[in-house]
């Protein structure tokens, strides 16, 4: 691939990736006006993905007490975004920093255990994660100099993280 290919690439990517969060973005705030909810819809590109957080209001019913209606509702707009481009959406979904604090949870989880993985010697298996979760873990333990792998059927799915 020449260079102006690699360039036309990004190029066409990040076009695409503005497109999915515009698309996304008009079916949540059509979503919020049926609900009759405030909220305002902040479009963003992180890690070759749109990214979307919804700020504002009363949003916590939105979120779910564990998060599983901001799952559902990213699910929801994922589809809408497919519908309308023909093409698979990978975008994320962020309620009042529901997802933010929840990286840092896992991160901080994530340091804790390397630390003891690094004390004992010991492979240590974490409690069942959805894959959004996992992969915190996994990048994390990865820039800590360790490995770690998943095991087992979703939703039981978990982590496990071995020594270096």
């Amino acid at each position: 691939m020449s260079s102006e290919e690699v360039i036309e690439s990004t190029k066409s990517l990040a076009a695409q990736l503005e497109e999915e969060g515009d698309i996304a973005a008009d079916y949540l705030e059509a979503l919020l006006d049926i609900a009759d909810l405030d909220g305002d819809i902040e479009i963003s590109v992180e890690n070759d993905r749109a990214s979307l957080a919804i700020e504002g209001g009363d949003l916590s019913h939105l979120v779910g007490q564990s998060g599983e209606v901001l799952d559902a509702l990213q699910e929801l707009t994922r589809l809408a975004v497919q519908t309308s481009t023909g093409e698979r959406s990978r975008l994320m979904l962020d309620i009042d920093g529901f997802r933010a604090q929840k990286r840092k949870s896992l991160a901080e989880l994530a340091e804790e255990t390397a630390n003891e993985v690094k004390k004992s010697g010991q492979a240590v298996k974490l409690d069942p994660m959805n894959a959004f979760e996992r992969k915190i873990v996994h990048d994390t333990i990865q820039k800590l100099g360790l490995t770690s792998e998943s095991e087992g059927e979703d939703p039981d799915r978990c982590v496990v993280v071995h020594p270096a």
